[in-house]
């Protein structure tokens, strides 16, 4: 690990006013995923920027009849909270679904969201990766992709987002504040804050240099049946393969999310009006224009299967 210059900071216009004038600054919290980069060279921070003191850690109802996160409140506790797992247990269940109980004690609902989205070649310094070092090549693309993603990809980059949380927000349509450098204020819908890879994979939200996650806003509760299933390779403390994330109603009709297939948490809100008619039905729009690749082809029958046995299971109630 490099060294690094270390500082507290007491308002959230103060952190986002430190990060724009410190080159190389990097926000901290929990750190489990910083500083495993750290480590490993891959993020090289000259400076950090302590955020544990802004008092974001409150969970509090909305005048809309949602509820309010703020950016510090650790995973455990969300996913604890009475009336998460009472009125957003599709988002409760996607918490426990992710990591191991020690670094759910630690991580944050702001870090969540800022995970790297990434594949074994990101941590391999000696292959080229252009999340790493732009233009210098994917060596997934041609190389192992079990993993990797299968719809939204680029000929830069075929990761996928790790986050299991962020698909539960993606299907609650959940809205990220954040706070810029001047002080200014604004809500960016989950839908449109991580970014699909295109030419620049490097860039992977959608937030200015600077600005700071300072909470997540969720609607009001859903009703129906509030689902969320992760396959992966072994039972605990790995990564998704796939995940579906569903909230069905009495009548079949509901919304889907998907996490392991592509660069940012997955959801086509026209799929969604099919539901009622199964699971084929929706996942051949949901991963329409699909590319696939020899290791992970399995993947789209995988989560046509899921789907259905999240569907069926709702049915029973």
């Amino acid at each position: 690990m490099r060294a690094f210059s270390y500082q507290r900071v007491h308002t959230a216009a103060e952190a986002a006013a430190a990060a724009v004038s410190t080159p190389g600054a990097k926000f901290i919290a929990g750190g489990t995923n910083l500083l495993d980069l750290m480590k490993l060279e891959i993020e090289t921070p000259m400076h950090l920027i302590d955020v544990n003191g802004l008092m974001l850690d409150k969970i509090e109802a909305t005048p809309e009849g949602g509820l309010r996160i703020g950016a510090l409140v650790r995973n455990t506790d969300l996913a604890a909270d009475m009336r998460v797992r009472r009125d957003y247990g599709v988002l409760a269940r996607a918490l426990l679904a992710g990591a191991s109980t020690q670094l759910r004690n630690k991580a944050t609902t702001a870090g969540n969201l800022l995970q790297r989205t990434r594949c074994p070649y990101f941590y391999d310094t000696n292959q080229p990766c252009n999340k790493r070092v732009p233009g210098s090549g994917c060596s997934a693309i041609g190389g192992f992709s079990r993993h990797n993603a299968v719809i939204g990809v680029s000929d830069a980059c075929i990761a996928t987002h790790p986050s299991d949380m962020a698909v539960a927000m993606r299907l609650l349509d959940a809205e990220v504040e954040t706070t810029k450098a001047d002080g200014s204020v604004r809500s960016i819908p989950i839908a449109d804050f991580h970014r699909l890879p295109g030419n620049t994979p490097h860039i992977e939200n959608a937030l200015e240099a600077g600005e700071l996650i300072t909470g997540v806003k969720l609607p009001k509760p859903l009703g129906g049946t509030h689902i969320y299933r992760k396959v992966r390779d072994r039972s605990s403390y790995a990564f998704a393969l796939i995940s579906v994330a569903a909230v069905v109603q009495s009548n079949g009709s509901g919304r889907v999310a998907l996490g392991g297939v592509a660069h940012k948490p997955w959801r086509v809100e026209a799929a969604e009006r099919g539901m009622a008619g199964g699971a084929q039905a929706v996942t051949d729009k949901l991963l329409a224009g699909a590319r696939s690749t020899h290791d992970n082809a399995f993947k789209i029958p995988l989560v046509q299967r899921t789907l259905a046995a999240v569907l069926a299971q709702a049915k029973k109630g």
